[in-house]
């Protein structure tokens, strides 16, 4: 697996990053049980995304299927996958040593698979797809893929900031084939062995449960991203290396 020569560079600021921190503000303020939508608007240019994803947002259409207008999310609760508590059956394990893992080869690829209008409850727009193709050629959105023979089988991409990776969407056209990427994504995650790393899913699901996704209140979600936004990236993607692997 290829790693990329360095961490990403910072993209000009946005002007929209003092809105979506007001907004989050009120929405925080107002306490409402299972109120998840801090705003509608904005961008989805680099600046605007990464002061999303720091203030614990997401982008996703208000409308169905994910349309526009554009709505930035902060659930309650929060679906988060302990890196310690992926669970990997002895039948998964089996099925994911069959597949080769790629990270970052097949970004527009991936995304456009997962966007498949065909699959229920689409979000991912022309407009979105792009946006994130931007926040990739950037360094700071990656794809982690599993192949077989030459073809891709499934994957997924997320956004990583720091100690967090922001799982945004995943696909399979094989069994297991989404799984096996997050089984590695997990694995580049502990590399380091930096405990306070956080894996964001967005909203527990039964599928993502079954491996391990557990909720957890707004607060303490966003009290584990500001632990976490300080941390070095993954050495998968431009963090230093692990200790093992710096000689000496």
């Amino acid at each position: 697996m290829g790693r990329p020569a360095g961490p990403p560079s910072e993209p000009p600021p946005s002007p929209w990053a003092r809105g979506l921190a007001a907004a989050r503000s009120r929405l925080l303020a107002a306490g409402a049980p299972g109120e998840e939508v801090a705003g509608a608007g904005a961008d989805l240019e680099p600046g605007t995304l990464l002061a999303a994803y720091r203030l614990g947002l997401f982008p996703m259409g208000l409308g169905d299927g994910g349309a526009d207008p554009l709505g930035w999310w902060c659930p309650d609760p929060r679906g988060v996958l302990p890196l310690d508590a992926l669970r990997v059956s002895r039948s998964l394990r089996r099925s994911a040593a069959r597949f080769e893992v790629r990270l970052d080869t097949a970004f527009d690829a991936v995304v456009q698979a997962c966007a498949d209008p065909s699959r229920p409850g689409r979000w991912i727009t022309p407009a979105v797809a792009r946006a994130y193709g931007r926040l990739h050629r950037a360094g700071w959105a990656h794809s982690v893929e599993t192949w077989r023979d030459g073809r891709l089988l499934g994957g997924l991409y997320g956004v990583a900031v720091g100690g967090l990776f922001a799982g945004e969407s995943m696909f399979s056209r094989a069994s297991d084939a989404s799984k096996a990427a997050l089984v590695a994504l997990v694995g580049l995650l502990r590399e380091d062995g930096e405990p306070r790393r956080l894996l964001d899913v967005q909203w527990r699901t039964d599928h993502l449960a079954s491996l391990g996704v557990v909720e957890v209140p707004r607060a303490e979600y966003l009290r584990r991203l500001e632990a976490a936004l300080p941390l070095p990236l993954p050495p998968a993607w431009g963090g230093p290396p692990r200790a093992r692997d710096q000689g000496g």
